[in-house]
């Protein structure tokens, strides 16, 4: 498992009146603080006042901050400034593991606390915490197991590709569901790695194969193709790229899933995957995301 744990920190905050003063303030700060003693975040809260914060890792002297804090903010500012600190914790784990299960058709996407409330008719999908992306709680990963779910009731593909895999959760989807090998690709390295993890964690490292590849060139697709089940959650641009070269990695009829979309940008991919004789079949939104079920045209 990759550590993520965040070490202990020491911290000093301060509240302000309003944007372009809370801006000047930390550029003050910034500057007059050596590089990297300090991390300076602004947010903004209730009433439209700025809450600033210092994080150090070595605990700061309380007042040299005071003064700096006095001469960018002035005295009020500077004498009700605070200073705790924060324990060291893996906050990627702890926000994992307060994670409810999704579901989305037959398929729950879980962490390792929930593996034993799966339903015997479901299909569990368990993400390690290890990894902040590619729970299945974003939009666009739940409209893709969504549609999935859907084709699979009609229809039995047999060469499947995870274009752009993430952590490998639709890769894994279908290889449990459909009890058939599936090629995974990612162009990132870590992903590709925590992908083919995620895989024999669920009982499928074997049906899955993982490979990092940047677009389609590589000679894996070739070798598993033609596809009939594409499933690809990327972005809006890279989609529209990819038009030409993955329809020529499609059997006849073969279906794409297509997602990591904004509903505004639906048309555009719509429109070039029309173009290489691909017809919209569904379109799904999912909290303000869109997933696209298309149909190679016979």
């Amino acid at each position: 498992m990759i550590s993520t744990l965040t070490p202990s920190t020491h911290r000093a905050t301060f509240a302000i009146g309003h944007e372009q003063q809370a801006k000047r303030v930390v550029d003050l700060l910034t500057e007059s603080l050596f590089e990297g003693q300090a991390a300076i975040a602004a947010f903004e809260g209730p009433g439209g006042r700025w809450a600033i914060t210092m994080h150090f890792a070595v605990a700061p002297d309380r007042a040299e901050i005071r003064e700096l804090v006095r001469l960018a903010a002035g005295d009020d500012v500077a004498d009700a400034t605070t200073f705790d600190s924060v324990a060291a914790k893996d906050w990627v784990k702890a926000t994992l593991d307060e994670l409810v299960p999704v579901h989305a058709g037959r398929f729950v996407v879980h962490g390792a606390h929930d593996r034993g409330n799966v339903a015997p008719n479901m299909l569990g999908i368990e993400i390690e915490a290890a990894m902040a992306f590619g729970t299945g709680h974003h939009g666009t990963t739940r409209g893709c197991l969504w549609l999935l779910d859907t084709v699979l009731r009609a229809y039995r593909p047999q060469r499947v590709l995870d274009l752009g895999t993430g952590t490998g959760v639709l890769a894994i989807a279908a290889a449990k569901a459909l009890q058939i090998k599936v090629l995974a690709s990612d162009i990132d390295s870590l992903a590709v790695r925590t992908a083919q993890n995620n895989a024999g964690l669920n009982g499928v490292g074997g049906r899955v194969r993982t490979i990092r590849a940047n677009g389609l060139a590589a000679p894996e697709f070739a070798s598993r193709g033609p596809f009939d089940l594409v499933l690809a959650n990327i972005l809006a641009n890279p989609l529209r790229q990819l038009a030409t070269p993955l329809a020529l990695q499609l059997a006849p009829s073969a279906l794409v899933i297509l997602s990591g979309l904004l509903p505004h940008q639906a048309r555009g991919v719509v429109a070039a995957y029309r173009a290489r004789g691909l017809l919209l079949v569904r379109h799904l939104k999912i909290e303000g995301w869109s997933s696209l079920l298309m149909r190679r045209a016979r």
